[in-house]
C-alpha cells in the first residue's frame, strides 16, 4: 500500500537525551501537532511523558540528580524552568520558571556544586524599534532563522539559585557560545569571536573567564566550537580547528599553560560532529572515570560514537555501524550510555548501552516501509562514489529514478531512514527508484574528499552524479526517459547546475537553490565566509571563476521542467536565488513553477511548520510524477 505523506508525519522523533548521576534517562520527544500547525516538544522518560509541552527542550540534570533544568517557550521567548524529580507523583506540577529575560535564555549548564546555572542569552544594545532604520557597518548583521540582528548580542549569564539573581558575566564579545564550568566552579570556558574583524576573518577563539576577577583570556585562536574541561581543570577539549581553513573539525586537547595542542581525533581523518540542525552528532563528554572522552564522527555517511583516552592512543568506535546515525548521546558516571540512533529500519530510537555492552531500547521510533540498499560506483576518473538505492526489492526492470542531492556541500547521506524526506518512501512504494550519492565534497571519507570541491563547485562533482546514473541505466535499473533530479541548498544548486549542463532529466525540483554564486556571497548571512572558505576567494577578485560556477551563466541551455521550493525568510540561500532562476526559465518558456513558504527560514524543511514540511514533500512527488514529464 502506498503511504500518505500526512500519515508519515505522525512519526514522533526523540531528541536530546540526558542522564542523571544515578543513570535515569530523559529525552525530548518531538511530534507534529496538525491542529496548531507546529511541533510539540515535551520531556519524556522510558515510562512516558514528564511534561506536556508544548515547547519543552534542552533537559539538563542537576549534579545531585534531584532536578532537571529545561527550556520552555510558553507564549514567548524560551525561559529556563526547573523540574523537581522527587516528592511528587506528577513532577510537572512543581515545575517553575527561573528566568524572565526579555529575549529569552539558552540551555542550562549546571555548576559542579549545583548552586548556579550558566547559560547564554540574547542582549539588546538598547530599545528595539522594528520600524527604525537599521544601521549596518559589519557583514554579520543578519542570521538565518533570526533575521536582522540589529544591536542584539549573545552573552553568558549566571543564575544564582539561592537568590534567583541573574548576572551577565560577559560583555566585550559580540556573540558567545555555550559556556562550560571548570571542575572547581571558579571559571567558565566558551567560544566567542576573536576581534572586531571576525565577520571577515571567521576567527572564533576559545576563552576562559575567571569569575572572581572578571578577566578572560584566549586559549585557542582558530575555529572554536563547543568546549568542555578535562577533569583536572588544566585543559579544554574543543571541537574545531587551530586555523580558519575549510576542512575537518578536530577534537582538540588545549592545555591552559600554552602547551602543545593535540587533536585526539587526528588518526581517524574524519570530521568531529558535535550535532546541530541538519548535522547529527553529540557534544564530546568525559567519561565518569575521567580517563577518556566520547565524541561523534561522520564516517561513510553514518555518524558513529567513538572513545579516545585523554592521554592519547587510537580512538575506537563504541556505537554505530553501516546505515546508522547517532544524533544525541549522554553518559552516566558508571559508563552507561543513552543515545538517539536512527538506522535503515528506524527513524529514531532511544537506546541504553550498559558498560558491559548490553543494550536495550527505551523508546521505539517509527519504522520505514523500505530500506536503502548500499552501492558503490566508480566514475570516469577513477573516483569511488558511495551511495544508496531505495527500491522495492521485488521490483524488476527499469524504473523511473529520482536523484536526490544532499546539501552542504559537506553534508552526507547515511542510508538511515529519513523523516525529513518522506517522499523517498512514497515514490519507492509507487514504483520508483531513489538514488543518494556521497560525491566529492561529502563528509565522512577523509579531508581530501571533503575539500575536493573547494573553488570548483559543480565542476568537480558533476560527473560523480552523472556517471552512476549511466551505470544504473546500463544495468536496467533506471529508465533513461524518466530521470528526475532534486536537492536542497547545495543540492538545489547542483540541481540547477546539472540541468544547465545536461539534458537527461525529465523533471527537476530545486529546494532553496543557489543560482548565482556572486549574488549569494553578497546577500546570504554566511555569504562572505562561503566565498572565502568554499569558493576560493571573493567574487570581485575572480569574476570568471564565479561565472563558471554559477548555473545562471548557462540558464539559456536549460530545458528541464523545474519546480522551485523556497522559504521566504531564508537568509542562507536567499529568496532572490530562486527568483532569478524562475524568471529566466519563465522568460524562455521552460515549464517552471515557484512555491514560496511565508516566514520560512532555510531549515524549514527540518524544523518549520508541519504543514510546510508536508507540502514540500507532496510537491516533490507531484512534480516528478506529472504525466507530461
Amino acid at each position: 500500500m502506498t503511504p500518505r505523506i500526512d500519515d508519515l508525519y505522525d512519526i514522533a522523533l526523540p531528541q536530546q537525551p540526558a542522564v542523571s548521576p544515578a543513570g535515569e534517562a530523559v529525552f525530548v520527544l518531538r511530534r507534529a501537532d496538525r491542529a496548531a500547525d507546529r511541533d510539540m516538544r515535551a520531556l519524556w522518560r522510558a515510562e512516558g511523558p514528564l511534561t506536556s509541552g508544548p515547547a519543552d527542550w534542552a533537559p539538563a540534570w542537576s549534579p545531585d540528580g534531584r532536578t532537571i533544568a529545561f527550556l520552555r517557550a510558553a507564549g514567548g521567548p524560551p525561559q529556563l524552568w526547573l523540574l523537581p524529580m522527587c516528592g511528587e507523583a506528577d513532577p510537572e506540577k512543581s515545575a517553575e520558571p527561573v528566568t524572565a529575560l526579555p529575549l529569552g535564555a539558552g540551555p542550562a549548564r549546571w555548576s559542579p556544586d549545583g548552586t548556579r546555572i550558566a547559560f547564554t542569552a540574547p542582549v539588546p544594545g538598547g530599545p528595539i524599534d522594528l520600524d527604525a532604520p537599521v544601521e549596518v557597518d559589519r557583514l554579520d548583521y543578519q542570521a538565518d532563522g533570526a533575521g536582522l540582528l540589529r544591536s542584539v548580542t549573545t552573552q553568558v549569564h549566571v543564575l544564582d539559585l539561592a537568590t534567583g539573581t541573574v548576572t551577565q558575566v560577559t560583555s566585550r564579545h559580540r556573540h558567545t557560545g555555550d559556556p562550560a564550568w571548570s571542575p572547581d566552579g571558579t571559571r567558565l570556558a566558551f567560544p566567542a569571536a576573536l576581534d572586531d574583524d571576525t565577520d571577515l576573518t571567521g576567527n572564533l577563539a576559545a576563552y576562559v573567564l575567571d569569575l572572581e576577577t572578571g578577566e578572560d583570556r584566549v586559549v585557542l585562536d582558530g575555529s572554536a566550537g563547543p568546549v568542555t574541561w578535562t577533569p583536572d581543570g588544566r585543559a579544554l577539549l574543543v571541537v574545531g580547528r587551530a586555523d580558519t581553513r575549510a576542512g575537518h573539525a578536530g577534537l582538540l586537547l588545549v592545555p591552559l599553560d600554552a602547551g602543545q595542542v593535540v587533536d585526539l581525533a587526528a588518526g581517524l581523518d574524519r570530521n568531529v560532529m558535535p550535532g546541530e540542525t541538519g548535522y547529527p552528532g553529540a557534544r564530546p563528554q568525559v567519561t565518569g572515570d575521567g580517563r577518556a572522552v566520547v565524541f561523534c564522527v561522520r564516517d561513510a555517511g553514518r555518524t558513529d560514537l567513538y572513545r579516545v583516552e585523554l592521554d592519547g592512543g587510537p580512538a575506537r568506535r563504541v556505537l554505530g555501524g553501516p546505515g546508522h546515525v547517532v544524533s544525541g548521546a549522554a553518559l552516566a558516571p558508571d559508563g552507561a550510555l543513552v543515545a538517539v540512533v536512527s538506522g535503515p529500519a528506524s527513524f529514531g530510537d532511544v537506546v541504553r548501552v550498559e558498560p558491559d555492552g548490553a543494550a536495550r531500547t527505551l523508546y521505539d521510533g517509527g519504522r520505514p516501509l523500505l530500506a536503502y540498499q548500499e552501492r558503490v560506483f566508480t566514475v570516469a576518473d577513477g573516483t569511488t562514489v558511495h551511495g544508496w538505492l531505495l527500491r522495492d526489492p521485488a521490483a524488476r526492470g527499469p524504473q523511473p529514478l529520482l536523484l536526490d542531492i544532499h546539501g552542504g556541500p559537506h553534508n552526507a547521506w547515511s542510508g538511515s531512514a529519513d523523516p525529513a524526506r518522506l517522499y523517498h518512501q512514497v515514490l519507492a512504494a509507487r514504483g520508483w527508484t531513489v538514488l543518494l550519492l556521497n560525491t566529492r565534497g561529502s563528509d565522512g571519507y577523509g579531508e581530501v574528499h571533503y575539500t575536493a570541491t573547494y573553488g570548483a563547485w559543480g565542476e568537480v562533482d558533476a560527473r560523480d552524479f552523472l556517471d552512476p546514473l549511466d551505470e544504473l541505466v546500463n544495468e536496467g535499473i533506471a529508465d533513461p526517459a524518466r530521470l528526475a533530479v532534486t536537492g536542497y541548498s547545495y543540492g538545489g544548486y547542483m540541481t540547477c547546475y546539472l540541468t544547465a549542463h545536461d539534458d537527461r532529466f525529465a523533471a527537476a525540483v530545486a529546494g532553496a537553490p543557489v543560482s548565482d554564486v556572486t549574488a549569494m556571497v553578497g546577500t546570504a548571512d554566511l555569504g562572505h565566509h562561503i566565498g572565502v572558505r568554499e569558493l576560493a576567494g571573493e567574487p570581485w577578485a575572480a569574476p570568471e571563476r564565479y561565472a563558471a560556477m554559477s548555473p545562471l551563466s548557462r540558464v539559456g541551455a536549460v530545458r528541464t521542467p523545474t519546480l522551485l521550493l523556497q522559504g521566504m525568510a531564508d537568509l542562507r540561500c536567499p529568496l532572490g536565488q530562486s527568483q532569478q532562476w524562475f524568471a529566466a526559465l519563465r522568460e524562455r518558456r521552460v515549464p517552471a513553477r515557484m512555491v514560496l513558504y511565508p516566514g520560512a527560514s532555510h531549515d524549514f524543511v527540518l524544523v518549520g511548520r508541519p504543514s510546510h514540511r508536508a507540502d514540500y514533500n507532496r510537491r516533490v512527488v507531484d512534480w516528478v510524477t506529472r504525466e507530461e514529464h
